[in-house]
């Protein structure tokens, strides 16, 4: 039985391109006097729909400007194949 109290469960993702796989990075935040500390390298990731005429449906995307790019090259259709050969749930 469910109340009207029901949360949604909500998920987040790391910061990962769904298309070449792209993480953050890790190197060194270096200031004047040549002092270094750890930070992190983000990619430039960008949440896209695509409408899928196969399917006849929106799929969201998050890929990096890479990943946008490998889409105009091969298609949405071919990226989205192999994405889902390798396990990824679309």
């Amino acid at each position: 039985m469910h109340s009207c109290f029901d949360r949604k469960i909500i998920q987040y993702m790391a910061r990962v391109c769904q298309v070449t796989g792209k993480r953050p990075m890790t190197g060194h935040q270096v200031s004047f006097s040549n002092k270094k500390s750890k930070r992190r390298f983000y990619p430039n990731l960008q949440t896209r729909r695509f409408y899928l005429q196969e399917e006849d449906r929106w799929i969201t995307l998050r890929l990096s400007a890479k990943g946008l790019r490998t889409i105009n090259k091969k298609g949405l259709y071919q990226v989205v194949k192999e994405l889902r050969a390798a396990g990824q749930q679309i």
